[in-house]
């Protein structure tokens, strides 16, 4: 780590640490932006991403995408450019040195808007996983530096300046490595768009009995294309994904509505109580009525 990346990662967790005295992870005024620490190390949860850019400042995080781990630590980003599931867990942690971070939501509208506003090439690589790994240069962290800095200042500032260095953060991530990734997800007509498009129809639409062959054709694909992208872009079959769409909204309804496990079964499309109980436990380890409670403590 060169003198200019320690002095930005320093200042950084100061005002991490200072707007985040206690572990979790919190949204602030910034549309957005989340900040997260955690004073521990903690066990693998599953999750369901949205499209984020995920800076840690001090520890490391470990992400699991079907089978294959993920780790980044200090001064590196975690993108993804799509909603993709994943089992992530806190791997270095302690109150002396917590893991500590800020996290950016992706806008795919601005994206698309530098994508056109730049000369990037427009090529069509293959299909790839709709996540990476890239190291923070001196002009991400110092851009992620103003954006925290500026919780600090009122409201009509940031609503200022706030999506200026969002714009900022963006097209330099763009020019990273990881780069290719989102601009593939956000370019049309590439197979990464055409998959991008069919997971927007399938959060709208995973109550549904799901035809992959229909939906291969809503986006213009072959059905053994279709599947061979979507795997690789997701990690996941497109039966795989809307279930895990299904448990994750089940999860959702069960926490913040109350549903009981049958209920919320049928909310998000099982017609067999039995079937839903049986996956949500394959899924996240527990009955459904256990694992509630589990949440609810946590």
């Amino acid at each position: 780590m060169n003198k200019n990346l320690s002095e930005l990662n320093k200042q950084l967790q100061e005002k991490v640490l200072n707007l985040v005295p206690k572990p979790g992870s919190f949204a602030t005024d910034i549309k957005g932006l989340r900040i997260f620490r955690r004073n521990q190390p903690e066990e693998a949860r599953k999750c369901f991403y949205k499209p984020i850019i995920a800076l840690m400042l001090q520890g490391s995080k470990q992400c699991v995408f079907n089978a294959e781990k993920i780790e980044y630590v200090a001064n590196e980003c975690l993108v993804t450019s799509i909603d993709i599931p994943s089992a992530s867990r806190i791997t270095d942690a302690s109150p002396e040195k917590p893991c500590i971070g800020v996290t950016l939501g992706i806008d795919s509208f601005i994206i698309k808007q530098l994508i056109i506003e730049t000369n990037l090439l427009k090529t069509d690589y293959p299909a790839q996983r709709a996540v990476g790994v890239t190291k923070a240069n001196s002009e991400i962290l110092d851009a992620f530096l103003r954006i925290v800095t500026l919780l600090e200042q009122p409201k009509e500032q940031q609503n200022i300046l706030a999506p200026m260095i969002i714009r900022e953060i963006y097209y330099r991530l763009l020019m990273t490595p990881v780069g290719e990734q989102l601009r593939m997800v956000n370019t049309v007509g590439t197979k990464s768009n055409q998959i991008a498009t069919a997971i927007e129809w399938l959060k709208e639409n995973f109550k549904e009995e799901l035809n992959v062959e229909k939906l291969a054709a809503k986006v213009n694909m072959s059905p053994s294309s279709f599947y061979r992208n979507f795997r690789k872009v997701t990690d996941v079959s497109p039966l795989q994904y809307q279930k895990q769409l299904r448990l994750y909204e089940a999860q959702r309804l069960m926490v913040s509505d109350n549903l009981d496990a049958a209920n919320a079964g049928y909310a998000v499309g099982y017609e067999s109580p039995t079937q839903f109980n049986r996956e949500y436990k394959r899924m996240f380890g527990n009955p459904p009525k256990t694992d509630i409670k589990i949440l609810q403590t946590l």
